[in-house]
């Protein structure tokens, strides 16, 4: 949610933080602060941008080969100077920045202002950094093992970095339910909330743990211990990311770059794993337990925004083809409600980034009963990659727009191969229909590039309601999740209010609000439910709303109907969606680039969502 980047070596670090935050401003971007530690320790920060930063630093002393850099997605406290990380202990002796919700704050900063504490935010983190130092003396014990009986007192979720002036050769990070990687450098190291701004400095990294405390010294020394005080040798990884790949090539926003990807995306989800030549689907995540999911009574799909729309396709997917029951729940509410899970039952947990707090709050909740649990997320190493009993990475690459495109089509790729493959194993397709459907699944990425080509009418189109107030997405059967997707889009890049509904439904309530300023976006198909899609048009139409289809290729008869048409390609019905909501991803761009929106990083969004 928030973003960290961290450095201890031989060069200077100003620099580095200063690049490596510009590359996690999609984490977080309401405030944005440096720490750097040259004998003292000097604290920059500025609520706004990275660049408010950079113009409040030019001038000033920034050196030092320690230091510590953070972008802000408020929690506690609002998005202001003082609130901005890093914080100060009392000595001003220990610098921290953090990610995450220290959930029993309230009664540490009790405690600590009967002991005579005076705070200068409102955050959690201070008073966190507060509890540092005052164990650290009370105690006599030095920074490490400060931390470490710190943590154990803290109820919540971290990512944490702290340097202090009186260890100017080290660095101190730990983690609990929040992300955080170590890159080894050649007598150096690096620390950050992920690995987008290490990535030019070293391939080599170390994922920290749950409950990790690692010790970064300047010597090129790592040691990590667990705030049990378990002594564990760290696992050097080699990062899969390219530099390219968190570049915006020409691109004017990231999020135009990552909707242009979706060719590639899809495609890199399907390589080495559907073959049509043989005709075969292989899931090696799910291999192990393929003859559970073949006898499965019920299968449970967690995911929240965006990966639950793309968990509602997936059960629309499953549920036809491979005729097994599916329940698609969001995962902040499943954890709440108290919910029915026996031992043996089979959930499955999608997440672009792999941290979304709640969707990893639910995983380990059905882990708890007994319940075999299979994820599907993008971030390789991420927590709810670690945490799950098996699945399957998306190989999307890194998504760095906070409204998210490429994830969705490449989970309901991976969605898509595994209901497939369940479907032959169990036997409930004719061969004839499933070679159809994993042809027509191959030839998708080559239909994404076409429809694609519909990018300057888009943009066309979007010109003649970006002032609109509100938005309705209609869509039936597969296309109905993509209606809650399309509405999502336009929501949170455009701040234009929509909603999404069963186009059946419209005539239960929220044809009220129909007239003639309402644009309607009918997702209008070939399929089951097309004459009844028709009828829904006509409803709209009879009442002076202003209709935007999107329609297979060729479809004249919506052409008479709607006052703007979109044509995608004619694909099998359950592959739509990976076409379908293409259209309505470029014009929630396009209408929200027309009213000067910041795309790549709307207001109050964060990209992982790592708190509650």
């Amino acid at each position: 949610m928030c973003g960290i980047i961290g450095y201890i070596g031989h060069r200077q670090a100003y620099p580095i933080l200063i690049k490596g935050l510009h590359r996690l401003e999609y984490r977080g971007y309401d405030s944005t602060g440096i720490a750097l530690l040259d004998g003292d320790i000097k604290i920059y920060k500025k609520a706004g941008k990275v660049s408010s930063l950079e113009e409040m630093c030019a001038g000033k002393d920034t050196s030092g080969t320690v230091g510590i850099g953070h972008t802000r997605w408020a929690t506690h406290g609002a998005p202001t100077d003082r609130n901005a990380h890093p914080h100060f202990s009392p000595s001003k002796g220990l610098a921290i920045i953090h990610n995450g919700i220290i959930e029993n704050y309230a009664a540490l900063k009790e405690e600590l202002r009967h002991r005579g504490h005076r705070f200068e935010s409102e955050t959690d983190t201070e008073v966190l950094v507060h509890l540092i130092e005052d164990i650290q003396q009370n105690e006599g014990v030095d920074l490490p093992e400060a931390v470490r009986i710190a943590l154990h007192e803290v109820v919540g979720a971290y990512a944490i970095v702290i340097l202090s002036r009186h260890e100017a050769n080290s660095l101190i990070a730990a983690r609990k339910g929040s992300p955080l990687v170590i890159g080894v450098g050649d007598g150096e190291f690096f620390v950050a909330s992920d690995a987008t701004p290490i990535v030019e400095h070293t391939r080599n990294v170390v994922y920290l743990n749950d409950e990790e405390i690692a010790v970064m010294h300047r010597d090129g020394q790592l040691q990590v211990r667990t705030i049990g005080n378990v002594l564990r040798t760290p696992y050097i990884e080699e990062l899969e990311l390219k530099l390219e790949m968190i570049e915006k090539g020409g691109f004017d926003h990231f999020m135009l770059k990552e909707i242009y990807e979706q060719p590639n995306s899809i495609r890199d989800s399907m390589r080495g794993r559907l073959n049509v030549q043989t005709g075969t689907i292989k899931l090696g995540g799910f291999a192990e337990y393929e003859q559970r999911l073949i006898q499965a009574d019920k299968l449970t799909i967690l995911g929240c925004g965006t990966s639950w729309h793309a968990g509602v396709v997936g059960e629309y997917l499953i549920e036809d083809l491979a005729r097994i029951p599916v329940e698609v729940e969001y995962a902040s509410e499943f954890r709440y409600r108290n919910p029915i899970i026996n031992r043996g039952d089979l959930m499955i947990a999608i997440s672009q980034s792999g941290e979304t707090a709640d969707t990893l709050a639910a995983v380990h909740l059905g882990k708890s009963h007994g319940a075999i649990v299979f994820g599907i997320c993008n971030v390789v190493g991420s927590s709810i990659a670690r945490a799950t009993d098996a699945g399957s990475y998306t190989h999307a690459g890194p998504e760095i727009g906070v409204a998210s495109t490429k994830a969705f089509t490449a989970q309901v790729a991976v969605l898509s191969m595994l209901a497939l493959m369940i479907a032959n194993k169990k036997g409930t397709l004719k061969q004839s229909r499933y070679y159809q459907l994993i042809h027509e699944l191959d030839a998708i990425p080559d239909k994404v590039k076409e429809v694609l080509k519909t990018n300057d009418q888009i943009r066309y189109i979007a010109d003649f309601f970006k002032e609109a107030r509100n938005f309705l997405y209609l869509g039936r059967g597969y296309n109905f999740p993509v209606a809650l997707e399309g509405a999502l889009k336009l929501k949170e890049i455009s701040y234009i209010h929509a909603e999404g509904y069963p186009a059946a439904e419209m005539k239960h309530g929220p044809i009220a609000l129909i007239d003639e300023e309402m644009p309607v976006v009918v997702l209008a198909t070939k399929g089951g439910a097309y004459d009844k899609i028709i009828s829904n048009i006509e409803e709209v139409k009879a009442r002076k709303g202003r209709i935007i289809a999107v329609v297979t290729k060729g479809d004249d008869r919506i052409r008479n109907l709607a006052e703007f048409v979109i044509e995608i390609p004619e694909t099998e019905e359950p592959l739509t969606p990976m076409l379908s909501v293409i259209p309505l991803q470029l014009l929630a761009y396009h209408i929200a680039v027309l009213r000067g929106c910041n795309v790549d990083q709307p207001r109050n969004l964060a990209k992982s969502v790592t708190v509650e």
